[in-house]
């Protein structure tokens, strides 16, 4: 089981508040993430003597705690940025010895469509692109399934799929749904009530969501105690389970922070096809490789490739590369590290080639790949890139202005901010960018901040 002694020293000096923990063995690799309300007790469970963890936890567990030979933690605010954080990074580093969570499940959110004439309010797993406003991802969907119907008792917000248009005329003869009838819905598909109250509900529900509900909390907690005053102790339990209801609208995440990158996916299929086109290329895409480098605390240089095939992540294709032949910062010689690397297998046979290889940044990280991509066609490949038999197209796609930059080009291709291919791209790009930097920046974030000199 490692350093024992040593372990339970360190675990010694980890903090009661909440975190994610990680049971690391040779060569730091992380066996195991898990997460925990009290980091130092939870943790110290594992390896007390008197622990019978295969009764409580299985002989897999048993197996990888032979293995383990270091623990390392982060803190987090609450127990639910530990349970987000605990998804995200499961997803992205696929411990041997998590088998919960590695699938592409995602967390709800809270969607408002703001662009609307007359918004709806939905819980959503797969948000619009644009026109809305989104509140979570929210740790329980339970949860928040129940705190909805609370909240439509409150706001009487609409919450069906109907396309109500304040200039339709014939709304008024539209007979509303039984929402309407129990006093849960203003009912805008039967002309009820008009754009701009409407409008005026849909706000103090954003201003609700945004705040600290201290003033409904407070209100209903007087109105709580006054009917336990009054023994109507039915009419006090429904309000305590009201104010536990509103309490839970805390147990949520922020869009930007706790970002589900598969959640904002384009239509693959509408995508590929448009991509082709732009390549002009007769053969379709359907893998695309991205590949992008990180410097993590400036010392530490990773880089990472990210699969996707017909539009999709393929999570068993993705790759992390520690950078081992660059001294000092220079991007375009670790993208030809990992471009030598990576396809190397590919000339050998023992890998297929992409469609598509995207590189993270510009025409200079481009030309970097391409010119390693060359060093790798020595003579005795030669016939077979010029056969056509390697037929792969290259690109790369700068941040900022979200420019392409074309394989055989020196101009950059803007793509209009809503298309597909575009979002594709992006998600490619972001997905090796968070690949590479997620886990190390966040694992190495309380070490940073402890040495101002790092």
């Amino acid at each position: 089981m490692g350093e024992l002694k040593s372990i339970r020293e360190q675990i010694q000096s980890f903090p009661t508040g909440p975190g994610l923990y990680f049971m690391k063995g040779a060569k730091d690799e992380v066996l195991y993430i898990g997460k925990a309300k009290n980091l130092r007790s939870r943790v110290a469970s594992y390896f007390q003597p008197s622990s019978d963890i295969i009764a409580s936890r299985g002989p897999k567990i048993v197996e990888m705690l032979n293995k383990v030979e270091t623990v390392d933690y982060i803190e987090t605010e609450t127990e639910v940025d530990a349970m987000l954080k605990e998804a995200r990074l499961i997803k992205d580093i696929r411990p041997v010895y998590n088998t919960d969570l590695v699938d592409d499940k995602t967390f709800p959110y809270l969607e408002i469509t703001t662009g609307d004439d007359f918004p709806g309010v939905y819980i959503t797993r797969k948000p619009r692109a644009k026109g809305n406003r989104l509140f979570g991802p929210f740790a329980s969907a339970k949860d928040l399934r129940a705190v909805f119907v609370e909240l439509q008792k409150i706001f009487k917000f609409r919450s069906c799929k109907l396309e109500i248009e304040a200039k339709n005329e014939k709304r008024r003869f539209f007979r509303p749904c039984i929402l309407h009838s129990i006093n849960q819905c203003v009912a805008p598909c039967g002309a009820k009530i008009e754009k701009q109250e409407y409008k005026t509900i849909i706000k103090d529900l954003i201003k609700f969501l945004q705040s600290k509900r201290s003033t409904t909390l407070r209100q209903l907690r007087k109105q709580m105690d006054e009917a336990a005053a009054a023994l109507a102790y039915e009419k006090a339990g429904i309000l305590r389970d009201r104010i536990r209801l509103i309490e839970r609208l805390d147990r949520r995440g922020e869009p930007e922070e706790d970002v589900q990158p598969e959640v904002f996916a384009a239509d693959p299929t509408e995508a590929l096809v448009k991509l082709q086109k732009i390549l002009n290329t007769p053969n379709s895409i359907r893998i695309i490789e991205g590949i992008d480098i990180a410097n993590i605390g400036g010392k530490e240089a990773v880089g990472s490739l990210v699969k996707f095939i017909d539009g999709r992540p393929f999570k068993a294709g993705y790759r992390r590369f520690r950078i081992k032949t660059v001294e000092g910062a220079d991007d375009y010689a670790m993208i030809a590290e990992v471009v030598k690397r990576r396809y190397k297998y590919a000339l050998r046979g023992e890998e297929l080639w992409p469609d598509l290889i995207l590189i993270d940044g510009g025409l200079g990280q481009l030309h970097a790949a391409e010119a390693a991509l060359k060093e790798l066609f020595t003579a005795e490949h030669a016939e077979a890139a010029e056969k056509g038999i390697i037929n792969l197209k290259l690109a790369g796609i700068a941040k900022r202005e979200e420019e392409l930059y074309l394989q055989g080009g020196t101009r950059p291709l803007r793509l209009p901010r809503q298309s597909p291919v575009l979002k594709l791209l992006q998600y490619v790009r972001d997905e090796a960018h968070r690949f590479a930097q997620h886990y190390f920046h966040i694992l190495r974030k309380k070490r940073m901040l402890g040495d101002k000199g790092d």
